[in-house]
């Protein structure tokens, strides 16, 4: 299992599975990060956390406990 917290920056993953339950598995899918979509990993911030990605054309910034959460596969 590899969690967007994992990926690198450059990496297009796609999300097969959302871990978590109740309001933050909620608002995890309020921001776009459903199963099946491509998410493109732009930048990882000094500290490492937030985690800056593209998905559905536009920039979000999500915290690495939350990608933790985000079990992805690699694009071919």
């Amino acid at each position: 299992m590899r969690t967007l917290k994992e990926s690198k920056v450059g990496d297009t993953v796609r999300v097969v599975k959302l871990h978590g339950e109740g309001a933050v598995k909620r608002r995890i899918m309020d921001m776009g990060l459903t199963k099946g979509v491509d998410v493109r990993i732009r930048k990882v911030a000094p500290l490492g956390d937030p985690i800056e990605v593209t998905v559905r054309g536009y920039e979000l910034s999500i915290r690495k406990a939350d990608a933790e959460m985000i079990e992805v596969e690699v694009e071919e």
